[in-house]
């Protein structure tokens, strides 16, 4: 049945983007910021957090960075307005990084700025390879001002534990940890499975065992298990971690994390731009697209 799933995901780029939308509907809030607002007070209501993100990441305009930019802002102003419990998740090639790198450091700079002033919390997300220079040197450069901004770490590549260790050298190692979906060559990512997870464990226990808040964000349920021994052995303190996860994927795990009192944060993108983040979910879990197929076609 693997065979299938894969088989189907290779095609879906043939299929309109209307049906796209089937399929993608489980990662997704929908178009609109009030889609996102819904699901946000929706997984409130279940005593989980949000961070929300507009989606959208290359773009070819300093135009199109600056409408980034404003709907950021609406959306840190709704959250405030609508007393949502919930973060604001961004990335910087949706705000110029790639055309002009003081665009982009100005723009995220006045978004992290609000937030501040309204009690808020930005995560920059971390992208390919390509970019992880720039979103360190931003990231570093935005908390000599402000400590209410974190970054992402990406446990497949082999630079992430010497980076994190500077990071906590520093004192601003506010991180979330993942594996990192991105394909990069084998001589600067591990490629076993197992020593990603190593990686993304030493991660952890270096961050926990550190006293720097640790997002730990994972579907892997080796990964979690692990975590919870982790925790259970270093004992930080209860604000200084919480799991996170993606919208729509291993909900009974994520459940019985929130089961036993844990913080849970969930990813919650929205926007017009959502069919390259929706591939890309599909692409990481093809079962997901074998399951809605024989749903839609093969009804008994």
């Amino acid at each position: 049945m693997g065979f299938f799933n894969r088989i189907i995901v290779k095609l879906l780029p043939l299929f309109p983007a209307s049906f796209i939308w089937v399929f993608s509907r489980r990662y997704i809030a929908g178009r609109t910021l009030e889609d996102g607002v819904e699901k946000t007070r929706e997984l409130n209501r279940m005593g989980i957090r949000t961070t929300m993100d507009v989606l959208g990441e290359e773009i070819a305009t300093l135009e199109e960075a600056e409408a980034e930019k404003r709907e950021c802002l609406r959306v840190l102003e709704v959250q405030h307005r609508e007393r949502l419990d919930a973060t604001l998740s961004l990335k910087l090639t949706s705000l110029g990084l790639r055309l002009d790198r003081e665009t982009c450091f100005a723009n995220v700079r006045e978004i992290v700025a609000r937030a501040a002033e309204t009690g808020n919390f930005v995560r920059i997300d971390m992208e390919d390879s390509s970019c992880t220079d720039d979103t360190l040197a931003i990231y570093r450069r935005l908390r000599k001002e402000y400590a209410n901004v974190g970054t992402v770490i990406q446990a497949c590549l082999k630079r992430t534990r010497e980076d994190v260790r500077r990071l906590i050298d520093e004192g601003i190692a506010d991180l979330r940890i993942c594996k990192g979906i991105y394909i990069e060559s084998a001589d600067i990512a591990f490629k076993d499975r197992e020593e990603v997870r190593e990686s993304f464990m030493d991660v952890a226990r270096m961050m926990l065992a550190s006293g720097s808040y640790a997002a730990i964000a994972t579907h892997d349920r080796q990964l979690v298990d692990r975590t919870f021994a982790l925790l259970g052995e270093i004992v930080p303190g209860r604000d200084r971690y919480e799991f996170q996860m993606l919208l729509g994927v291993t909900e009974k795990m994520r459940s019985d994390i929130v089961s036993r009192g844990e913080y849970m944060r969930v990813y919650v993108p929205f926007g017009e731009q959502w069919y390259a983040y929706s591939m890309r979910r599909l692409q990481e879990n093809p079962a997901v697209a074998g399951h809605i197929i024989r749903n839609l076609f093969f009804r008994k």
